[in-house]
């Protein structure tokens, strides 16, 4: 399966710019093998027959869990592209229930980027995309989204 704009590109259209989600969407499972991995290291530190069988049961429920997140942090990466052309700004989500955005750069009217102080440190944000006519889009969690913005602006 190839990429979205690859298959959406009209003739004389060229990807200026491509971003993804940001992998910060993956903190929730770093931090579930994080404890799955101190609660192993916890059953193997203790000498107590019952509270080594609770520490291993509960490492396991959360290494469930972490390999879920991981699981749904991945797949929402692999499925979110989102692409600035010479021509309009695309932006899908989604596998069997796909969602786009598309919008044409001459209608673009503002671009938007909200960082936390988080994301300023670890280069991620929200953008909105306001379009004359069209309403807006937000974008949330991209990776670059300065860069984003400034290849849909500078023209």
């Amino acid at each position: 399966m190839g990429r979205y704009i690859d298959e959406i590109l009209q003739p004389g259209e060229k990807v200026l710019y491509s971003t993804n989600a940001h992998w910060i969407f993956y903190w929730q499972a770093i931090l579930a093998w994080i404890v799955a991995l101190v609660l192993l290291i916890a059953s193997r530190m203790t000498t107590v027959d019952g509270l080594v069988l609770a520490c291993l049961a509960a490492a396991a429920v959360v290494a469930v869990a972490a390999l879920y997140w991981t699981a749904a942090a991945w797949f929402h990466r692999w499925t979110t592209e989102t692409d600035v052309t010479n021509l309009r700004v695309v932006h899908k989500t989604g596998f069997i229930k796909r969602r786009t955005f598309e919008m044409s750069l001459d209608k673009v009217e503002s671009v938007d980027v909200n960082q936390s102080i988080l994301g300023r440190i670890l280069n991620y944000g929200d953008v909105t995309i306001r379009g004359v006519g069209e309403g807006f889009e937000k974008i949330r969690t991209i990776a670059s989204p300065l860069a984003f913005r400034s290849s849909i602006t500078a023209r």
